[in-house]
Parts: structure tokens; C-alpha cells; sequence
């Protein structure tokens, strides 16, 4: 049996996260010592090891606990129902990428415009920009 701090230390977490993943219903401690303390069996470790790693790949805490029901009960789900929610999840992640990529696109025109300059910020290009940025100023 092993205390939340042993666990954070070997998963590089820090406790709060653990104890926020127990709040979630996404960890749970197997018992409690004498004195309180949480107390994980070799389970919870392999369970909060996969929480990291599908963390790590971007999944999200509502997609973790998807997968976290359907690797519980392998017999009565597909592969299909995995494969799904992987895709799901890379349709979302790539076009977040494209917003980051019209996001940098015009942060990089404003920072191209603009003299950066000691003067006043009074004719600042990028500030007329933005408060222009619809046409309707």
C-alpha cells in the first residue's frame, strides 16, 4: 500500500492533482491508514499511471473517464468505441492547432507593424489595430 506522496513522487504529479483526480472518481484509495492517511494498492497505481499518460496525449479528465468504463469492462465494449473517441479528440486538436496558427499568423502582422518604439503609445499600430479590428471604430 502506498500514501498519495509516494505516488505523486513516482508519477512526477503533485498530491493536489491526485487528490483532484479522487474528487473526479477517477482515483480511489483502497483504504486508510490509522492515521488517516489515503492508502493506494498496485491498481490505483497502474490506474493513475494511465491517467498520466492519456493526460499527457491530450486527452481530457470527461474523455479519461470514458476510457477509464471501458477499459474496466473490456468484454462488453469495441475498439471501435476507442478508436472513436482517439479520433474525436484528434479532429479537436488539429483544428485548435489551426486557430493557433491564424492566431500567430496575426499576432506576427501586428508585431511587424509596429516600431516598438520609446514614443508614446498614442498612434501605436497594433492598439489601432485591435480597436479597429471589425471595421467599426
Amino acid at each position: 500500500m502506498y500514501k498519495i506522496g509516494h505516488i505523486a513522487k513516482q508519477l512526477n504529479v503533485s498530491t493536489d492533482t491526485l487528490r483532484y483526480y479522487e474528487r473526479q472518481g477517477l482515483l480511489q484509495a483502497r483504504t486508510r491508514s490509522s492515521a488517516g492517511y489515503r492508502l493506494y494498492d498496485d491498481s490505483a497505481v497502474e490506474q493513475m499511471r494511465f491517467i498520466v499518460r492519456a493526460k499527457t496525449v491530450g486527452f481530457s479528465l470527461k474523455d479519461i473517464q470514458e476510457l477509464l468504463a471501458i477499459k474496466i469492462d473490456k468484454h462488453n465494449h469495441s475498439c471501435e468505441e476507442v478508436k472513436s473517441l482517439t479520433v474525436q479528440k484528434l479532429a479537436q486538436t488539429r483544428q485548435r492547432i489551426e486557430e493557433l496558427l491564424k492566431f500567430e499568423r496575426s499576432l506576427s502582422v501586428l508585431a511587424e507593424r509596429c516600431c516598438g518604439g520609446e514614443e508614446s503609445a498614442d498612434d501605436c499600430s497594433i492598439l489601432t489595430a485591435l480597436e479597429d479590428i471589425d471595421g467599426s471604430a
